[in-house]
């Protein structure tokens, strides 16, 4: 494929199927990021539970570092941007801690007897 369009501003149909396929590629790892997204929040949910129920933080700051740090490694070795990763965990991390922050709030409320107020 030495040209990308045949003079007339039409694509290449090779040029098309090739950018079609790397497509479906990428729509394919997109779900499957996802999936892998929502796996981990369900587990992360369960921590959050567990923690609430025996009044730990919803941060633990040392395992953060220690996942921070395991993920530049994970990502230099996989020859991905450290520093993205690391901004990417660190999205994560946060809606954790806000999903960790609910559910404390909610267990305390359930054990006082209050309810929650509306937003």
């Amino acid at each position: 494929m030495t040209t990308s369009t045949n003079g007339t501003g039409d694509v290449d149909p090779a040029v098309r199927e090739e950018l079609a396929r790397l497509r479906d590629s990428i729509d394919n790892i997109d779900a499957a990021v996802v999936h892998m997204l929502a796996e981990r929040f369900k587990a992360t949910q369960q921590v959050g539970h567990l923690k609430a129920q025996h009044q730990l933080p919803p941060a633990d700051p040392a395992r953060e570092a220690r996942q921070i740090e395991r993920l530049r490694t994970l990502a230099e070795n996989a020859k991905l941007d450290p520093a993205f990763a690391e901004k990417f965990l660190n999205f994560i991390i946060a809606e954790v801690i806000r999903h960790h922050e609910r559910i404390a709030e909610s267990v305390e409320n359930t054990i006082n007897g209050t309810s929650p107020q509306a937003n």
